[in-house]
């Protein structure tokens, strides 16, 4: 009996010595694995659910998920919202075509991931992938995906800029609840739109400008091999009115930089300006790219030579106070020697309040800004172009 005994003791250790630790994963997961699931502490059974019941064809995806997780969810998310996100992230990889595509180093990093900061972590996978599946399924490419989606996030979800939401690194639900979000909400919001339909994205910011007071968080989508920066109120791929002032940010001092979020470690933590202690929120530095960007920009304009700014402003009225909440989008027309030469939209109350509407002036030249005001009259204001940025503030009602 006791040769049987020893004998099934042998095989059974046999077996254990042989059988992979981690069945399916790749060997780079196992050890970050191991740390992970002594970080979850008694969410640990609820981890190793997530990691064992998923298909062959995800389990690489969800070590990639656990190995990077931040500690707070190691300690707390349950193994169906884990699954359940895994599951749905998938569907969208082997649904929409521009997804079929992507490495799975951009997958796994950018589209996976169910947070991007330290938001609440909602449930919102299905429900976003409910809402805008439908408006990206006849894209043919993901250009026209991206464009699409980012043009009718703001109809499909409800929700607008102000500085009166309840807090800045809102979750998604928190913002939709109140209808009103900061940029880093908004941010969240239009990153898991394209995160629910297997667009890659990622949240990009500045804790301060070099050149004036203030932070500011705006999107990355990944296509074509590379990053584009785009934000919820869009004005293109690679086009907004910060890029001024990214493209001149200070190389050698870490606030004025520009980060990029990751899931997977990075070289630094994403500066979270409403709490400088959290940093499992990685971040590459890509301040050089939009340098570049401006650089580029700068050419362009360079063949406006003995040009001008004009930067128009439009408020509610004289009487009101020059806050976000006060101001007026109105199409504004510029014209010279009595011909229409450019027209434009100042910001209403739910862009950023360094969106401003600006034209570009001949030197010592005369024009006209004429708009339609609050009683449907044309109101026209006369400019002489002098030699340095000017401002005009106009107001919608007289």
């Amino acid at each position: 009996m006791k040769r049987i005994i020893t004998f099934f003791i042998s095989i059974v250790a046999f077996i254990s010595c042989t059988t992979p630790k981690y069945d399916g994963i790749d060997q780079e997961y196992h050890q970050l694995l191991d740390n992970a699931l002594t970080k979850a502490g008694k969410n640990k059974t609820e981890i190793e659910k997530a990691l064992n019941s998923v298909t062959e064809e995800k389990k690489n995806g969800m070590a990639f998920l656990i190995a990077y997780m931040p500690e707070r969810d190691l300690k707390s998310l349950k193994s169906e919202y884990l699954i359940n996100n895994i599951n749905l992230a998938y569907q969208a990889k082997n649904e929409f075509p521009w997804a079929q595509t992507l490495p799975d180093s951009i997958f796994f990093n950018d589209v996976l991931p169910y947070a991007l900061m330290n938001e609440r972590r909602d449930d919102w996978r299905q429900d976003f992938y409910n809402r805008f599946a439908p408006i990206v399924k006849d894209c043919k490419t993901i250009e026209e995906a991206i464009k699409v989606l980012n043009d009718t996030i703001i109809d499909v979800v409800q929700v607008k800029y102000s500085t009166e939401r309840e807090k800045p690194d809102q979750s998604p639900y928190e913002s939709i609840d109140q209808g009103l979000a900061s940029c880093s909400g908004l941010s969240v919001l239009l990153a898991d739109a394209f995160r629910a339909v297997g667009i890659p994205s990622r949240l990009a910011g500045t804790p301060n400008w070099t050149l004036k007071k203030g932070n500011h968080n705006w999107n990355e989508v990944w296509l074509n091999g590379r990053w584009y920066f785009t934000e919820y109120y869009p004005s293109g791929l690679d086009q907004g009115w910060f890029l001024a002032d990214a493209g001149v940010a200070d190389v050698n001092k870490p606030e004025n930089w520009i980060y990029a979020s990751s899931w997977k470690p990075a070289e630094h933590a994403f500066p979270l300006v409403w709490d400088y202690d959290i940093k499992y929120v990685h971040a590459h530095n890509v301040t050089d790219r939009y340098i570049g960007l401006w650089k580029a920009e700068e050419a362009k304009r360079a063949s406006q030579a003995g040009m001008v700014s004009l930067r128009v402003k439009m408020f509610k009225n004289k009487e009101c106070t020059l806050i976000s909440d006060n101001r007026v989008e109105t199409q504004v027309t510029l014209s010279k020697d009595k011909k229409v030469i450019e027209n434009g939209s100042t910001a209403g109350p739910t862009k950023d309040m360094n969106d401003i509407l600006e034209f570009f002036l001949e030197k010592g030249k005369k024009y006209t800004l004429t708009y339609i005001d609050s009683k449907g009259k044309p109101v026209s204001k006369d400019i002489t172009a002098n030699d340095k940025t000017m401002e005009v503030t106009l107001f919608k009602t007289l």
